[in-house]
């Protein structure tokens, strides 16, 4: 058992350093065809529509066949920026994520009129048919484009603040009102920087919590690119110091050196481990587990929230900070009272919060397995695409109170 504190950044790791990714020729190939598949789909069914003559129709080709090339340009952009001139490799990154942000809107869109046109094909006359199909390709057109207008201003504006009470059973009173605040799935990378973390950590700062907890998915990309931009996490300021276990992400941008990196910043790293915080004399197990799926990259790194409690004192409150909601199960049975989680980003945008739920057992929120209460983080930044539509970023402040029943 390690006790609060005594994790320095001197802990043995096995040393991987994360090397720039390789995408072979024929992933690229196989991806920009299938890429411009779909921007073909698009075309044939929006462009004849619009009615807006040889002219028009010519430039919607081209601005699609633009969006076929910039989607995957953007991604070669990142993975080539030592390669290339700073401020190209930040145009092309950007113009891709935003490329490939208004073509995932334009393609459920058009989805979703072809569907909705079709009993009215039973059901209409021709002239009107016509004007339908017309006035719902202009509407794909105007939708798509505000869907990203407003997801990129909601992506980049500053993350809400949401606070919530979590009710324990048998907390000590000593514990009642301890504050925890949560940030997760920040994403810095290709175009979350400095000054974006900057303002995350002076809103953290100003809610002057007793701890901070990072569920994971801070980063994307290696120490060697954005250590930099993460610098600013050093002036995290909470009673019981900041923590912060690793996500997914951390696994493909070189997790053991981010592991250290995080150290020598002065955040508590926890590897299927927990500490003991002792707050107005009342005991406070804090424990983390590697991601859920860090053993598909190395073994010895597979999340374990039954060795994370080990040894901790029987009645303590236990949290776990476990960056998938799916770990829930295995924290229930271990023990835990209540698991901070990320990784969902509650959906992000439309309709991918569909989805989420095919592979978590929460999106959002907060919910309860049997006596674990789990919170999820909706995260504090986004991933890949800079929009957010109906899913807004967050930055948690947690109470832990009583349970009153």
């Amino acid at each position: 058992m390690k006790q609060h504190a005594a994790i320095g950044p001197d802990e043995p790791l096995i040393d991987r350093p994360a090397a720039r990714p390789r995408i072979p020729l024929r992933f690229i190939l196989t991806a920009t065809t299938l890429i411009g598949l779909l921007h073909a789909y698009i075309g044939a069914r929006i462009l004849p529509a619009l009615e807006v003559g040889s002219g028009g129709t010519a430039i919607g080709i081209a601005l699609l066949v633009l969006s076929t090339l910039l989607v995957p340009l953007g991604l070669l952009a990142r993975l080539l920026a030592g390669r290339m001139h700073e401020h190209l490799a930040t145009a092309l990154t950007w113009a891709g994520l935003i490329a490939g942000g208004l073509a995932s809107s334009l393609l459920v869109l058009t989805v979703l009129r072809d569907i909705l046109l079709l009993p009215a094909l039973a059901l209409l006359d021709y002239p009107t048919m016509s004007t339908l199909q017309t006035a719902s390709a202009w509407g794909v057109l105007g939708l798509a484009l505000a869907f990203t207008l407003v997801g990129l201003i909601n992506a980049r504006r500053a993350p809400s603040l949401v606070e919530i009470d979590i009710p324990l059973a048998g907390l000590p009173a000593a514990l009642h009102g301890f504050r925890i605040a949560q940030i997760s799935d920040i994403h810095v990378g290709p175009t979350i920087k400095r000054a974006f973390l900057e303002r995350i950590v002076a809103r953290v700062n100003g809610l002057e919590a007793q701890l901070v907890a990072i569920t994971g998915d801070l980063v994307d990309g290696s120490v060697r690119d954005l250590a930099a931009h993460t610098e600013v996490l050093r002036e995290l300021r909470a009673t019981y110091g900041a923590y912060f276990v690793t996500g997914n992400h951390e696994y493909y941008s070189g997790a053991d050196a981010w592991v250290r990196e995080l150290r020598q910043l002065g955040i508590a790293v926890l590897q299927n481990e927990h500490v003991v915080l002792r707050h107005d004399g009342a005991d406070l197990v804090l424990a983390g587990v590697t991601d859920y799926s860090a053993h598909h990259f190395s073994e010895d790194q597979r999340s374990d929230p039954l060795a994370a409690i080990h040894g901790a004192p029987e009645s303590a409150a236990k949290i776990l900070l476990a960056h998938q909601p799916r770990s829930a199960p295995a924290a229930e049975a271990a023990g835990f009272h209540l698991q901070l989680s990320g990784h969902t980003h509650g959906g992000q945008f439309f309709p991918w919060n569909f989805f989420v739920r095919l592979q978590q057992p929460y999106t959002a929120g907060l919910h309860q397995l049997n006596k674990l209460w789990v919170y999820t983080s909706r995260g504090t930044g986004y991933w890949g695409p800079p929009k957010r539509l109906g899913a807004p970023a967050e930055i948690t402040l947690l109470r832990l109170v009583t349970a009153t029943d």
